[in-house]
């Protein structure tokens, strides 16, 4: 299944709005086989939030049946997030919750 530049950018629309407010700009490069490569530039190049809102994206995206990785081309991703992103998406399908109906409850990681 592919997956285009527009559906991603839709897909993130609650954090692009909070982007907009911050001249935040999510430039989509690539959306070859389902693995999506991003960059955050803009108001985002250099903020300290932007591994936060890099988290927020990628948890969003890794929900979607169509993509397989998502990688920041300027590392906003730091991999301990990545690593706690998906150990909570492994539980959440574990426990058959995949719709984050959870996260209310706030995070439950375990980071190894």
């Amino acid at each position: 299944m592919v997956i285009t530049a527009e559906e991603i950018l839709a897909e993130i629309g609650p954090v692009q709005a909070v982007l907009d407010e911050h001249d935040g700009v999510v430039t989509v490069i690539d959306t070859s086989d389902g693995n999506i490569m991003l960059s955050l530039d803009g108001g985002c190049t250099g903020c300290s939030s932007t591994p936060m809102t890099a988290m927020q994206i990628y948890y969003s995206l890794k929900k979607l049946e169509a993509v397989n990785d998502v990688i920041f081309v300027n590392g906003e991703l730091p991999e301990y997030m990545r690593t706690f992103i998906d150990q909570k998406m492994a539980k959440e399908a574990q426990e058959g919750d995949g719709d984050g109906a959870k996260d209310d409850e706030g995070p439950q990681g375990e980071i190894v």
